[in-house]
């Protein structure tokens, strides 16, 4: 192979291997946690906040119950883990559902919802995951920051 060939190669091959490169950074960025992964919520306590920066305190049951609390109010529920999406279903309140859950650092996992039933789950893989909300399991160091990660 000549010099000018072998540089055309190089000239081609290095940006694809960026490419290649990047694209796999950014699918690691986004890897969902999987069914036996949401099992790391069963019976613990997660400190949240929502996007608009509201906190809430949720506890996930050993039984699939869970205890949500937020500014004095409380609500009854249960938690599922239904085809990779993280489900919180409140007893008298229609305002739960399905999300994917991304840790995001060593306790820190950020919430997006992708439906409002377990029926619903996992819902659309296509777009922009809507992210909702933010937390860490309570008494362990939080290591949340301020901004979505996706």
């Amino acid at each position: 192979m000549n010099f000018s060939r072998k540089l055309v190669a190089l000239a081609i091959g290095l940006p694809a291997l960026c490419v290649a490169g990047l694209a796999s950074r950014s699918s690691a960025m986004t890897a969902w946690l999987n069914d036996a992964e949401l099992q790391r919520f069963s019976n613990v306590t997660i400190d949240g906040r929502y996007a608009d920066g509201k906190p809430f305190t949720e506890h996930y049951g050993s039984d699939g119950r869970l205890n949500y609390v937020e500014h004095g109010m409380t609500l009854g529920g249960h938690w599922s883990i239904t085809q990779g999406a993280f489900c919180t279903i409140y007893d008298i309140d229609a305002t739960g559902g399905c999300y994917r859950v991304m840790r995001v650092d060593t306790n820190c996992y950020e919430f997006y919802f992708v439906s409002r039933t377990e029926e619903q789950a996992p819902g659309p893989n296509d777009g922009k995951p809507r992210w909702t909300a933010r937390g860490a399991i309570q008494g362990q160091a939080s290591a949340c920051r301020d901004e979505p990660a996706v």
